[in-house]
């Protein structure tokens, strides 16, 4: 079951830009263990769901994961062998927006060392360089109370 979005306002988006860091989602609202993003890029619906099954494989089915990302916007393609012109094409599927610092996925009800592999093993699924923080220590450096 992919993630995508049950209805929308409008069929077709622009591509946008991706600049700047993240202002929402930089925290560890739910778990104990959170793997963040390092730089920006389109996060398709399949390699969202590639890195959840990675995590909850790992932990057997242990602990608790939480997908604090959600793939809204539509990427349309033109077909191949098509020419030049004639409008834009249909949507294909959906990305997540993802800018640096965003919090990805959130685990918990795993010792350190497991939820470090786990999501490790999630990372590789996805095309953008991540880190892995404790809530503690990253909610500290952005100055909330724990």
């Amino acid at each position: 079951m992919l993630l995508m979005p049950r209805r929308q306002k409008r069929r077709k988006q622009f591509r946008g830009r991706m600049t700047g860091v993240a202002t929402r989602g930089t925290k560890i609202a739910y778990g104990e263990f959170g793997l963040v993003a390092l730089e920006p890029c389109w996060l398709k619906a399949n390699q969202v769901e590639a890195a959840r099954i990675a995590m909850t494989r790992y932990t057997k089915r242990g602990g608790k994961v939480w997908i604090n990302i959600f793939p809204h916007k539509p990427v349309t393609k033109r077909p191949a062998d098509t020419r030049m012109g004639k409008g834009k094409g249909s949507p294909e599927y959906h990305v997540v927006v993802v800018k640096p610092g965003r919090v990805l996925f959130e685990l918990a009800g795993v010792p350190v060392e497991q939820a470090r592999e786990a999501m490790r093993l999630a990372s590789h699924k996805l095309p953008c360089k991540t880190k892995f923080v404790v809530r503690d220590e990253l909610n500290k450096e952005e100055g909330g109370e724990v």
